[in-house]
C-alpha cells in the first residue's frame, strides 16, 4: 500500500471492526459493505476507479441511496499534515487533491466530510512521495494511525454535532 492508499487502509479497519465485507458492487465502480454502527445504517465504499475519478463512484452511492453530500465522510490523505496527525473538517475546497477535485465535481458541492490524514510532506517529488510506500517509521506507526483515524469515524457517525467530533481531534499532535 501506498501513502496515497490510506483512506482504503481505514476504509478495511471500519469494515473488520464493523463485520462488513466489502465486495465488489459494480453499481458503485468499488467494494461496497455495509453495517449498523452506533444505531445507524452507515456503509463503506473504496472505488475501483483511479483515485482521480473517485467522486464517479460516491455519486453512485450517494444517488443510489437517495443520500446528500453532508451525510459523506471521505478519507483522504494529505501531505500538508505530518505523519499520523488527523483533521477533520465538514466542507472545504480539494487544495489541490485530485481525488477531492473529483468528489466536488461529481457531487456539486465542497459541502462533504473529509478526515484528512497526515502523510508527511514529500522531500522531493510530491506524486514519488503520495506513490511510495511508507517508510520504515511510518510502518512502526501505521497501525495506530490507522486505528486512531478509524475511531475518529466512529465518533463522527455517533456525534449528532460535528463541531465537537472536531474539537475533540483537530489540533492534537500525532
Amino acid at each position: 500500500m501506498t501513502r496515497h492508499n490510506i483512506g482504503f487502509l481505514v476504509a478495511d479497519e471500519l469494515s473488520r471492526r464493523w463485520g462488513c465485507a466489502l465486495k465488489t458492487q459494480s453499481k458503485f465502480q468499488g467494494l461496497y459493505g455495509s453495517a449498523q454502527v452506533k444505531g445507524k445504517s452507515v456503509g463503506v465504499l473504496k472505488p475501483s476507479t483511479f483515485m482521480n475519478n473517485s467522486g464517479q463512484a460516491a455519486r453512485k452511492v450517494t444517488d443510489f441511496f437517495k443520500l446528500n453530500a453532508d451525510h459523506v465522510l471521505v478519507l483522504t490523505d494529505d501531505v500538508a499534515l505530518d505523519f499520523g496527525a488527523l483533521r477533520l473538517r465538514m466542507k472545504g475546497s480539494a487544495g489541490g487533491h485530485n481525488g477531492l477535485k473529483s468528489l466536488q465535481q461529481h457531487l456539486g458541492t465542497q459541502d462533504y466530510a473529509r478526515l484528512r490524514i497526515g502523510v508527511g510532506a514529500p522531500r522531493k517529488d510530491l506524486v514519488s512521495h503520495v506513490l511510495g510506500e511508507f517508510s520504515k517509521v511510518e510502518r512502526k506507526e501505521l497501525d495506530m494511525v490507522v486505528s486512531d483515524a478509524a475511531s475518529v469515524v466512529e465518533h463522527w457517525i455517533a456525534e449528532d454535532d460535528a463541531a465537537l467530533v472536531m474539537t475533540a481531534i483537530n489540533g492534537k499532535k500525532p
